[in-house]
Formats: C-alpha cells, structure tokens, sequence
C-alpha cells in the first residue's frame, strides 16, 4: 500500500473527531439522553469507553435535539406535500434517498461496520441489496448510499460526479434535484476555508435551480464566535491536536451565520446558538427528564459552551408560490413562552 500523501497526513486529527462525535453519542445515550439502538455498532469497543462528563453529555443532546425536530418537520412537512424526500431519520417511509459523503478513510471504516452488523444490514432492507463499490470505500442499499469524497475540492468534479452517477446500470442517478433534498454539515465547514464552503453551498443552490419548483433545505452544525477569551481556549485546546477550523474564523456573530446562506443563493436563513435552543426551545418536561440524569454543578460553564455552538438553517425555493409550503419549517418556540 502506498503512503498516505501529505495533505492526507494532515488530515488525519480533522478525521479523527468524528470518533470523538460517535463517542460522545454513545456516552449520551447510555446515561439516557438519547435513544440510538445503532450507535453501539460504530463505535470500537463501545462496552469498554466510559461516560463522558455531564457537560459533554447535554451539549450532545441539545445539538441532536435540534437537528432531529429540524428533520422531523421537514419529512412532515414533505409528507403532508405529498412528496419523498431525500434526508434521513425516524420517518423512513417518507424518505426516497439518504447519502452520506465522507472521507474515504472515513466511509471504508463504516461500510465495514455496517457489513459486519446484522443490526446494521436490517437497517438497510434487503442484505442481498447491500453492496460494496470503489474498492469498499463506498457501500450502496436500496435507499442508503455512503459515499467517499472530499468536500473541499470543486464540487462539480468531485461531488458531482459522484452523486449524478447511478451505482448500477439498473438504478437511476443518486441525487434528484426535483425531490425535496435536505443537506446536513455537523461540523464539517469549520474544517474548509470559507471560500471553499461558500463554493459548495453555491453549487447545491446552482444544481436546484435548474429544477422547476425545486426545494432545497440544508442544517449546519459548528463552532463560532471564537474571538473572545473562551473561544480563544477553545481554538487553542484544538490547535494542541493539531486541529486548526479555518472555517469558523469569518463567523463571528449570529447575523454572520444567516448571512452565509443568503450570500449562497438561499432564499432565507436562521440561526440560534445551543443555549438559546436549550433556554427557549426545548420543552420544560423535557428538560426536567435530562436534569434529572446526572448532576450537573457547572452551569456558567456550560452557557459559555453552548453560547460558542449554533445550528443555522437555510431554504431555497426555486418558486416563490412553494413559500405556503415550506415558509414555516424551522424550529419552533416551546409553549409556555
């Protein structure tokens, strides 16, 4: 086997915290915050890590809070249009594609996860539909394709010629940009230069535009607001990993965060930090279950932590009349305020 090239090497931290994520689901899930029957399978020697701290724990929660009440509207919302969509989550009936787009090192290691899982391939349908492509690199099932790239090249070269081809002569192309598509990016654009991020959000606008009535929705997860002392903590405890988030640097404020989107070609945009999620979005009975879990004696620490992650979201519609639609998916204020 040849050598990893240098750009490679120099990835390797960046890959590497997305076993720090797994782990930290894992651990949320098994003090309860969370239910993920799957997550287990994807971490190595899963019965063997301990928990992580409490802090940790909420922090993964509110973020997968947030992101799954933005999914779960969006495949309602779809569903009551009458239309398949192509994300994932709980409501699979309504889904018609889920692709996930990783590294390589990244997609080879799940791919084998997932072949050596029966839990996994039930997951996936028929077992006899699940196959192996790109020297395992990449697996594809009825409905679910894992895909090996790297985002920060020009996307029409990379990306699309993966996700505009089909895996096999009998299939159509991966992605249909007449379908409703939602993209998802937990902590992925922090990694690429601004530029090159604005380049791939610009291109999903670019490709939905030349569908009629097309419907594009995309989530993104990350850092922000590193300029100040806590931020600057954060940004150097990373640097001592040799994790550098060139990404995070231009985004500064919550107005930032919205902009990017508009700045792509989306016809709206919102964002909220994670403890503005926790403090006005997430139900009293709730967070009276999660506080109950573990004991918590770090609340200044833990606003400062979540005041520092935001989840953004941004909508294009390629015809305003889909405005009566979709103009309401995002998240939604709990009751009592």
């Amino acid at each position: 086997m040849l050598p990893p090239s240098r750009a490679q090497a120099g990835d390797a931290p960046i890959r590497g915290t997305d076993n720090d994520a797994a782990v930290a689901r894992l651990s949320a899930v098994q003090k309860g915050y969370l239910n993920d029957p799957y997550i287990r399978y994807l971490v190595p020697r899963a019965h063997l890590l301990p928990p992580r701290p409490p802090l940790i724990n909420i922090g993964t929660y509110i973020r997968s809070a947030g992101i799954d009440a933005l999914v779960n509207q969006w495949l309602q919302i779809a569903g009551n249009a009458g239309q398949k969509c192509q994300v994932a989550g709980p409501l699979k009936d309504a889904l018609q594609t889920y692709f996930e787009v990783d590294f390589p090192e990244i997609t080879t290691k799940k791919a084998m996860s997932i072949r050596k899982s029966k839990d996994l391939m039930a997951g996936l349908g028929d077992p006899a539909g699940v196959s192996l492509d790109r020297g395992g690199t990449a697996l594809h099932a009825g409905k679910y394709h894992l895909l090996p790239s790297d985002l920060r090249l020009e996307p029409s070269q990379s990306l699309g010629r993966l996700l505009f081809s089909a895996p096999d002569a009998e299939q159509n192309a991966i992605l249909d940009p007449s379908l409703p598509t939602l993209l998802l990016f937990e902590c992925v654009l922090a990694y690429m230069s601004p530029s090159q991020s604005a380049q791939l959000l610009e291109w999903f606008v670019t490709t939905f535009k030349e569908s009629q009535n097309s419907v594009l929705g995309c989530i993104i997860y990350e850092m922000f607001g590193l300029n100040d002392s806590f931020g600057r903590v954060m940004v150097n405890n990373l640097r001592e990993r040799n994790i550098t988030i060139p990404g995070a640097e231009s985004f500064q404020t919550i107005e930032s965060l919205s902009k990017r989107y508009l700045d792509a070609g989306f016809s709206a945009a919102f964002a909220l930090t994670l403890k503005e999620i926790r403090k006005t979005y997430i139900e009293e009975d709730e967070l009276e279950r999660i506080s109950k879990l573990e004991f918590l004696d770090e609340t200044e620490e833990l606003d400062l932590v979540l005041a520092h992650y935001y989840i953004s979201w941004g909508l294009y519609l390629g015809s305003s009349d889909l405005g009566t639609i979709w103009g309401n998916w995002g998240l939604t204020r709990k009751r009592d305020l």
